[in-house]
């Protein structure tokens, strides 16, 4: 079963040709013949997995209708609240929290009968690209266990890329999706702001993270948005009227439609091998019949440093909560007030979280927010008029994800600037609130994988949708696997 897709999965489960526990129990298996080797789960709830696919399993034998991800295991990324389940950010803050509530998406996945196996590997608090500033040990890449798995939602790319998980749930606030699935070799995405209800997800900037779904294929994160998305009414920033759906017929043509490629993104830093994947991939959706045509990215100077401004002065104020007193780390050695805030929150965030933090209330402080805050919200603006012009030329654009393949952990954890570059092809789509897809377009000369993005107008997943299923229908990328993992149908590299 573990070759089977999510929606074959729950086909055969409906069926009655394997029952969700015998799903559940194989990826619980999965998970512990890897000896979790790659990091990406920080718990596995197997009893309760396995008791919740009972109760599912009555619920389909008993003729309910259930979505067509029904009995499928599935695991979230460890900012995502779950009721009486331990949620950690992977922060020593947080350590031993068990919320006592559930995210809205959670109670949608449970509401169409999904199975929720475990927590995954991130950075902490969402803070960082390489799921490596997590007090937990940093998530590793199944194609290289030497290798980072992305980040912030590196263990959920890389339990899927491993056969550990068939899908996942991550969060996106300046490419936590999109580039894990990127270095992983799987497929994501990161939905349109305010697709998606915010309820239960753990803030890092609220103006920016998206909940959104991780798999092997479209087709698979797909039926799972459609499942999560829709408006909520404890999210006031979830302004979609309906959930989306994707049951149109695919089609095996992209005759009509208008690409755009933004040519200064190969320009420069980029790496030869990646370049030459992504340019691949344009060259396939022209053979598809989309018109693919060059442009030239406004504002890219601007948009990593708008971005940063930006989601670290959220993150001040959203992580001011964190104090010692309400909940979460207390320092054992504070004896006065001043202590408790001071030790508390010095021993309980990384160092990451804290470099954020201070950049966050610096920008906001008196005499810097009209230099730096304000500043960032208008170029916020440009970009978000920049796309809109792009998108009265253009359907779909693509680019590539990161300029590079999955980095040597401990390779640039020392240097923050360099890895806050490798976020300059994926945070603009975040300022702008907009959708994109991450898929896998290729390999380097190592043999890691290599990702392309398809971004387009807010609120235009299907169409997204559509133009990656014609990609993958003609291409086979994201049925590779690494060795050494379970089946999963797919190619071993």
């Amino acid at each position: 079963m573990l070759d089977m897709s999510a929606l074959e999965l729950s086909a055969a489960i409906k069926a009655g040709k394997l029952s969700a526990a015998e799903a559940a129990g194989a990826y619980i298996d999965a998970i512990e013949k890897t000896g979790n080797r790659h990091n990406a789960f920080l718990a596995v709830a197997k009893d309760k997995a396995l008791a919740r696919a009972g109760e599912v399993q009555a619920r389909i034998d008993g003729g309910e209708a259930l979505s067509p991800l029904a009995g499928v295991p599935i695991a979230l990324k460890d900012n995502i609240s779950v009721c009486d389940m331990e949620t950690t950010c992977a922060s020593e803050m947080l350590r031993g929290y068990k919320p006592v509530y559930s995210a809205t998406a959670v109670e949608r996945l449970e509401a169409a009968g999904m199975v929720i196996v475990g927590k995954l590997n991130m950075d902490e608090f969402a803070m960082g690209g390489s799921s490596e500033t997590g007090v937990f040990g940093p998530a590793r890449n199944p194609w290289d266990v030497s290798r980072v798995a992305g980040g912030s939602s590196g263990g959920s790319a890389a339990a899927v890329a491993a056969g550990e998980i068939p899908l996942a749930l991550g969060s996106d606030t300046g490419g936590s999706i999109r580039q894990p699935c990127s270095f992983c070799g799987v497929t994501g995405i990161k939905p349109t702001y305010g697709a998606v209800s915010r309820y239960g997800l753990i803030a890092y900037a609220s103006s920016l993270d998206q909940i959104g779904p991780i798999g092997r294929d479209m087709d698979d994160c797909a039926a799972l948005l459609s499942v999560i998305s829709g408006p909520d009414d404890k999210d006031s920033t979830c302004v979609i009227e309906n959930p989306f759906g994707f049951d149109r017929p695919v089609s095996e043509r992209l005759d009509g439609v208008n690409v755009g490629l933004p040519r200064n993104y190969f320009d420069g830093g980029i790496d030869r091998d990646v370049k030459r994947a992504v340019l691949a991939a344009a060259e396939e959706l022209a053979a598809a019949g989309a018109a693919v045509e060059e442009f030239e990215m406004p504002l890219t100077e601007y948009v990593v440093p708008a971005y940063y401004i930006i989601a670290c002065a959220e993150a001040s104020s959203n992580l001011s909560r964190y104090d010692g007193l309400k909940y979460g780390y207390r320092s054992a050695d504070a004896k006065t007030l001043n202590d408790v805030y001071r030790l508390s929150r010095s021993e309980g965030f990384g160092l990451e979280v804290k470099r954020r933090i201070m950049l966050g209330s610096f920008v906001l402080s008196s005499g810097y927010y009209d230099a730096y805050y304000k500043k960032a919200l208008k170029t916020r603006a440009l970009m978000k008029a920049a796309y809109d012009g792009l998108f009265k030329r253009f359907d779909i654009l693509l680019a590539p994800v990161a300029p590079t393949s999955a980095y040597t952990i401990g390779e640039n954890i020392d240097d923050p600037v360099k890895m806050y570059m490798g976020d300059i092809y994926t945070v603009s789509v975040n300022l702008a609130g907009l959708p994109a897809a991450a898929l896998p377009c290729g390999f380097d000369g190592r043999g890691l994988p290599v990702g392309l993005q398809l971004i387009g107008q807010a609120f235009s997943e299907e169409k997204l949708a559509g133009a990656a299923r014609v990609y993958q229908r003609r291409t086979d990328w994201h049925t590779r696997k690494p060795a050494g993992s379970p089946p999963t149908g797919g190619k071993t590299v």
